[in-house]
């Protein structure tokens, strides 16, 4: 709350981001385009979990008591993972001070706007870039003359017009949460599921200038950056330069602090791969560098069917160069419930996927995001998708809703088990018990958990060790002795301290502290879940 001296501000920027660890790209573009507006702009950000009338209270202190003939604009992020709890908000922004001037912006307003109830309540909406028109919106609103349109198009100025936004991250950010960054914007392919797929071509800001704004980061001591680019290889020489700028940056071997203090974070096109990329991402030390590498489906149809280029033998031939010669963490992408995808076939390319080694394997289901073209497949495959929030596929004209059902839990599971890191000894025994198909052996056991527990959340470490164990002695028919001894390393190794019930006795008092590849392990897993969206 500003002090007695400070006059509040006059708009106030929010978004509910669903952990604080992110820190919010879009609004802190936002706030370095105001101009002429910016001392008079505040910067809040929640998250999901908060309460709507904590957060009312808060926001209407920041801005201070209503003035007679006085405006005051709250400009809102609106995102898939946000919207309902932003309705609510807003709802009561409005039902408590109606004067407010409210302002939607982001990738849930931006299309189909027209019957969503948060936009019904609020002021004005900028569809699409916001960077620059905001602070036009803003100026009218203040000044004149007033806006005649609710619903408007934002402006898509040149990028070298943009005032880039890393200046705006605090100290506290710096310290305590990851960064986002982005070299460039937009995307040249056409993926059908995907916002970017809108999108003509990608634009690239000014290299220098964005490496200058980097070098600031680093300079006050930021470590941790998530480049949100759709297509980081897409230009190579780009690349090269960006990932040339940090290796710069890493201490020599034995200098000084560990590599393992900088952490980056690319998309990557999975079948563009050159020679002297694959070159220089062999110069980056183990911790450093994780490729969120988007596979979606290996089925050749389904990826014609939804305007995907991919070429399947290079994508593969790609992550098995990744690993084999590479420090680089491997998060790999597939979407179950693509129209005309079965589970057969999905199985299919899990077992190729799984096959190749990736460290994680990150499973999605489809989502009918505003605006995509994916909608064009419903009525031919009889895509049927959640009318709420995250507008997640339910059943189609080959997977019915009880498969969606499963597959949901399969996928929580294998979170639990297989992208934790927790179980990497136990985890190759259980996939090994119903050969060929590992993704066959991880739903019969998904299922037999299921039975057991009804439950996809709440089970400690503890509980899955022991359902494991449970049953591989059983169903899996393994010796009692090697799947303890396969419990017992990973448990030792993912440094938990308490006691399942199937290792009592087993575990030494005290017990060795987290190896140092476990501890990178577990650490850029964390990374990784708290980078996903911003």
């Amino acid at each position: 709350m500003p002090s007695a001296s400070v006059s509040p501000p006059l708009i106030v920027l929010c978004t509910l981001n669903a952990k604080y660890i992110h820190a919010s790209l879009g609004l802190r573009y936002l706030l370095a385009n105001m101009g002429d507006l910016r001392a008079q702009t505040a910067l809040c950000e929640f998250t999901i979990a908060r309460k709507p009338q904590e957060l009312v209270d808060e926001m209407l202190a920041l801005l201070g008591p209503a003035q007679p003939g006085a405006v005051q604009i709250i400009g809102l992020g609106v995102y898939i993972w946000n919207v309902t709890q932003s309705t609510e908000l807003l709802r009561l922004l409005k039902a408590t001070r109606p004067a407010l001037k409210i302002v939607l912006g982001g990738p849930e307003v931006s299309h189909e706007c027209d019957q969503q109830a948060i936009v019904q309540l609020a002021d004005h909406v900028i569809m699409g870039w916001g960077d620059v028109s905001f602070a036009k919106l803003c100026r009218a609103l203040l000044h004149g003359p007033q806006p005649l349109m609710k619903v408007m198009v934002g402006e898509q100025p040149p990028l070298d017009e943009i005032a880039l936004p890393y200046g705006e991250y605090s100290a506290d950010d710096l310290a305590q949460r990851l960064l986002y960054v982005e070299a460039s914007r937009g995307c040249p392919f056409k993926c059908e599921f995907c916002l970017s797929s809108l999108d003509q071509t990608a634009w690239a800001f000014d290299l220098d200038r964005f490496l200058a704004a980097l070098d600031a980061l680093y300079q006050r001591g930021a470590r941790n950056f998530k480049f949100v680019d759709r297509t980081f290889n897409l230009r190579i020489d780009a690349s090269l330069r960006i990932l040339q700028f940090f290796l710069d940056r890493l201490p020599p071997v034995g200098s000084g602090p560990s590599a393992d203090d900088l952490f980056l974070h690319f998309e990557v096109v999975p079948d563009h791969l050159p020679d002297r990329l694959k070159a220089m991402i062999a110069r980056f030390p183990s911790g450093v560098l994780q490729l969120e590498i988007g596979v979606q489906s290996f089925n050749l149809a389904v990826q014609q069917r939804i305007s995907r280029q991919q070429d399947n033998d290079k994508t593969e031939a790609n992550l098995r160069w990744l690993l084999a010669a590479s420090h680089a963490h491997l998060h790999c992408d597939l979407i179950f419930g693509l129209p005309g995808e079965t589970l057969e076939s999905f199985a299919a390319g899990f077992d190729r996927l799984h096959s190749i080694g990736p460290h994680e394997i990150q499973l999605g289901i489809l989502k009918r995001l505003r605006g995509t073209p994916i909608a064009r497949h419903t009525e031919a495959f009889a895509m049927v998708y959640d009318p709420q929030p995250p507008y997640a596929v339910q059943q189609t004209g080959v997977v019915d809703a009880d498969t969606v059902q499963r597959f949901t839990r399969f996928a929580r599971y294998w979170d639990l088990f297989a992208n934790s890191g927790r179980f990497g000894q136990t985890l190759a025994l259980l996939l090994a018990t119903r050969p060929p198909s590992a993704f066959v052996a991880f739903q019969a056991f998904a299922e037999w958990l299921w039975r057991g527990t009804g439950q996809t959340s709440g089970l400690s470490p503890e509980t899955l060790v022991d359902a494991l164990f449970d049953y591989l002695a059983t169903d899996g028919a393994l010796p009692i002795e090697v799947v303890r001894q396969a419990l017992l390393a990973d448990y030792l190794a993912s440094g938990a301290r308490a006691s399942p019930r199937t290792l009592k006795g087993w575990l030494p008092r005290p017990q060795r502290p987290e190896s140092k590849d476990g501890q990178t392990l577990t650490r850029r897993q964390q990374r990784h879940r708290v980078s996903d969206k911003f």
